[in-house]
This record gives C-alpha cells, structure tokens and sequence, in this order.
C-alpha cells in the first residue's frame, strides 16, 4: 500500500518596516510586492507608528500558478529578499525578510477582548502586571494603542485566547496591586453601538453630597453623614434611609434649595463627557436618589435629555421633612433607565450606566455596560469595571474612544 505523503505547507514570508516613519513607504512596498514573479497575496497586515517610528509587517503568500510545480517557501524568500533590499535603499528604512507560518486557525478561550488600562501615569509596573495576568489565564496581546495622554493616560490591550470571567478575575487582582485602572470589555459591534447614558448625581456627575449639604444648613450634618455612609455602603436600606435624612431637614426655608443648587461643583470632565457624547448622537441623562429640585434644574443647564429623582415636599415655603410621588431608590434607578431607553427605542445592551453607591448596583447592572466612578469597594466588586480616576471623561476611554477623537467631537 503506497505512502501518502504529506501535502506541503504554503509558502508565506513576513516582511517587516522598521525606522523612521515617513511618507511614501507603505506605498513602495507595496508596489515593489506587486512585481515580478511569483506572483503573491497580502495575507495580513498591521502598521503602527510609535512617537515618529514606523513598525510595518506584511504577510504574504505565493498565488497558485496555472502550471508548474508549487513555488516552495525558499525560492520566495530568494525573490523576496532583493526586493525587500531595493525598498530599503530607497525609503532609508530596515526591511527584513523571514519565513511565517499559517498562523493558527482559530482562537481558543472565545472572542478577543479589549483590556484598557488608565491611569495618571500608567507605570511600567502596572502593564508588566496586566501582561503576566494576560498570560497566566492562556491569553495573548495582539495589539496595543494609545487611547489617550489627557487628563489619564490610558492604552488599550486587544486581547485573544482568554475567557472572559477568567481574564477580568485576574485582571482585577493586578488593578488592586497596582493601582491602575483596568476594564475588560469584549471585541465586537456592541462596545461601539452604545447610545444612551445615565448618571448618577451626587458624588459622580457632582462633587459631594446634595442631602448632607442641606443637612448642614439644618445642623444636623454629622447624624446625616452617618446614615448616608451607611446607605452607600449597602448596610442600610436606601428608601429608608432617604426617609430619615430627609425627615430632619424640616422646617428648612425652600430658598436653601436654590443655595445648594447654586454652589454645586461638577466633577472634572462632566461637561466634557456629556458634550462629547452628545455629538456623537448619545442620549444623555441623570438618575439621582436626590431630588428633583436640584436635578432638573441641573439637567436643563447641561441640555440632558432626561432626568429621574426624588422630591421634596414643601408647605408654605418650607421643607416638611417628606417625599410625593414614587420613591427612586436601588429598584427605582433600574427602572429609571429601563424607562428612558424604551422612550427612547434604545436597546439596554446599547446604554450605559455610570455610579458610586449601593443603591447605584441595579442600575449598573442592567446597563450594557455598567461603570463603578470612584466607588465604594462593595460597588467596585459588583459592577462591570470600575474607574477610580478624578476625571469623568476617562469614561470615553473605556468606551473606546481616542483624545483625538474627543478633540474633533467638542
């Protein structure tokens, strides 16, 4: 019985640019690729240029002939090394020449992720630690971009060979350790296709907290504090503790509320996010556990498409220490966001959530994507990534958005 031998692998070669980057020479290696014989196809192909450097590689294959033997993997490289020696000589960079292989045929571990990494700086350390953790749960780096120099420095990491949990479980390990922000989302359609986005209010879209401002004014701060630190923390019932804090501020004069309103901070990169995403065809909106007395005239100021919160009753032009209307709390952020996204016929996979407390985990967890803004530990734990950097519009990065592509959208 005869012996079968083998078919032979395809002949492939990589030809690699190195140098400094200029004009013209993805151009000539082309057209240089495009002559003579034999003939060959464009396999793959990336480009990045690095502060001025160029890195070019190019993956080629031999086109089946009409007639003759198959041209083998050394008499590729025979025609292609003079060529590759001309292209040189006349862009003034290095090509190089060398066997590739078939690559392999399909991914293991699922879909590619990206793992965005943020911070002001980023240390070395901090992506030694995410490539070791990359690799310790089976996963390869294919690609590396600069996202952003400002306000955060931040790179984005296209990740194939892992599987999700796996990947942001470790992940997140190195986040702790080195202090680095570190978002893991998957490669495909859905990260771009976003179009709607809630914010929390108090502590994330502004600085501090609207009831313990108020709650001063009635001198009662201290006992407030307590309540809300508990309520954020998840060891208190949000409605009742809502009810408490808002039952001690009684008897405040309704002009208090035009005061706080007035001496509201927002965060660092809030107007930048919301006008940034808004001309980019975003919805925009804030669900609060504060009060509508201070949130809608907020969201008219920053021309918000909708806004959900608790409010105050008042009698006589004053506060009466209670609540009208449904209560917005843990559950009723969730719905909140259900609600503005079927207005507004956008899918929840497609929205975007972005919080600090406990009463905030519904909501960030019926998002698409939901995001943990300089959050309390149990909030970081639970939501899809976190974000502990002072600027709200490190957002846009982990959507996946560039400094330059921020520029061109304010």
């Amino acid at each position: 019985m005869p012996t079968e031998v083998p078919e032979a692998a395809p002949a492939r070669a990589l030809l690699t640019v190195n140098g400094a980057d200029r004009p013209g020479v993805t151009a000539r290696l082309f057209a240089a690729l495009a002559e003579g014989a034999p003939a060959v196809e464009v396999l793959d192909v990336e480009q990045v240029v690095v502060h001025g450097q160029l890195v070019l590689g190019v993956v080629v294959g031999v086109l089946p002939a009409d007639a003759g033997p198959p041209v083998g993997q050394d008499e590729l490289l025979e025609h292609l090394r003079p060529l590759a020696a001309a292209v040189a000589t006349d862009v003034g960079l290095r090509v190089d020449v060398e066997p590739a292989d078939a690559g392999p045929a399909s991914v293991p571990g699922g879909r590619p992720h990206h793992v965005i990494l943020l911070g002001r700086p980023v240390a070395p350390a901090a992506v030694a630690g995410a490539a070791r953790g990359i690799a310790a749960v089976g996963g390869n780096i294919d690609a590396i971009r600069r996202l952003s120099d400002y306000p955060v420095t931040s790179f984005e990491l296209t990740v194939s060979g892992a599987e999700a949990t796996a990947l942001r479980t470790e992940l997140a390990s190195v986040a702790a350790t080195t202090g680095t922000d570190i978002a893991v989302e998957q490669v495909g359609l859905t990260r771009r296709s976003k179009r709607l986005i809630v914010l929390d209010v108090d502590s994330t879209l502004v600085r501090g907290e609207v009831i313990d401002e108020l709650a001063a004014r009635a001198g009662r701060a201290a006992e407030v504090a307590r309540i809300t630190a508990a309520a954020m923390n998840g060891e208190l019932d949000f409605a009742e503790s809502l009810r408490k804090r808002v039952a001690v501020l009684a008897g405040l004069p309704v002009e208090v509320l035009d005061e706080v309103r007035e001496a509201l901070v927002l965060t660092p990169g809030a107007r930048t996010l919301i006008r940034t995403l808004q001309r980019l065809g975003f919805r925009c909106g804030i669900v609060s556990g504060g009060f509508t007395q201070i949130t809608d005239p907020l969201a008219e100021s920053l021309g918000l498409d909708f806004a959900a919160a608790n409010t105050l009753e008042v009698v006589d032009g004053r506060l009466t220490g209670g609540l009208v209307g449904e209560i917005v709390d843990r559950p009723g952020k969730a719905r909140a966001l259900a609600r503005f996204a079927a207005e507004h016929g956008i899918p929840l996979d497609q929205t975007v959530a972005v919080g600090d407390g406990a009463n905030d985990l519904d909501m960030l967890n019926t998002a698409g994507l939901g995001i943990a803004f300089n959050a309390k530990p149990f909030v970081r734990e639970q939501a899809h990534t976190a974000l502990n950097q002072p600027y709200l519009d490190a957002v846009l990065q982990v959507l996946g958005f560039t400094r330059d592509e921020v520029l061109d959208a304010v």
